[in-house]
């Protein structure tokens, strides 16, 4: 567990995904990065989730996959998820205990646990937040996802929060728009004091990216303006009182950006 402050963030793994270095653009060679590739060439990442209890409220960062496995044959990679109410209550944390659940963007790893295959909200009391450019993409647009969720949306309405502007959530926590990863991707920052951290969802894949900046990730909706958010967040991170993480990056940790010649992701 970390701490922001007074505000409480705990890192909980919905599951695994295995990427492969097509993943990251059809010119990233085989061989790439032996430390994050293994012998396979396979890097087994996590699909990540945050809980952040603040004051009142306990927020939950992304819903995972759910009980659900997905192939991105393109890349040959895929995810397999499912464990995040197992990694919830392990924390003592019910379902029922969530008040917010914030989507940093509506990937099916990102919203899996939104809602049963019946449509019911598995976090029955909370609220959900998520960046307005994501409804039209994917609820009324082409953007994929599955047919439950999308129910689920429509159908509960007066659940959810849209955001088009840089908003708080709860105390210390503020989403903040991210976009070209997906239309209306959102990053959040949890701040107390000095100390701030980033949630950076898929703003960023993995850290390597820092070392490899024309490395995107394939579901880069609008890749030249994805690079530019990227850069925008590994700037942020080069000040010292702030770390950051993303959904995918191994084992969850967080780290910060060391802004020496060629900048250093350190944990």
């Amino acid at each position: 567990m970390l701490r922001i402050g007074d505000i409480q963030l705990l890192a909980v793994p919905d599951g695994t995904f295995v990427a492969r270095p097509g993943y990251f653009g059809g010119q990233v060679p085989a061989d790439a990065h032996p430390e994050l590739f293994d012998r396979e060439h396979t890097a087994w990442l996590p699909i990540g989730c945050f809980l952040i209890r603040t004051g009142e409220r306990l927020v939950l960062v992304d819903a995972g996959l759910g009980p659900d496995r997905l192939g991105v044959p393109e890349a040959e990679s895929y995810l397999v998820g499912g464990q995040l109410l197992t990694g919830l209550r392990a924390a003592d944390v019910e379902p029922a205990d969530i008040t917010d659940v914030v989507c940093t963007h509506f990937h099916a790893d990102h919203v899996g646990w939104l809602f049963t295959a019946e449509g019911t909200p598995v976090f029955a009391r909370a609220d959900i937040w998520f960046g307005a450019g994501e409804w039209d993409h994917f609820v009324t647009g082409a953007g994929e996802m599955r047919a439950h969720i999308r129910a689920g949306l429509r159908a509960h309405a007066a659940r959810l929060h849209a955001v088009d502007a840089d908003t708080g959530v709860a105390p210390g926590v503020t989403a903040l728009l991210a976009p070209g990863h997906t239309p209306g991707h959102l990053c959040l920052v949890v701040s107390s004091g000095t100390e701030r951290a980033l949630l950076l969802g898929d703003s960023i894949t993995c850290p390597v990216q820092l070392d490899e900046p024309s490395w995107h990730s394939i579901g880069d909706v609008d890749p030249a303006l994805a690079e530019r958010t990227r850069q925008r967040f590994w700037r942020e991170l080069e000040d010292r009182h702030t770390v950051g993480t993303g959904a995918h990056f191994p084992e969850l940790r967080f780290g910060r950006v060391l802004p020496a010649q060629g900048r250093t992701w350190i944990t």
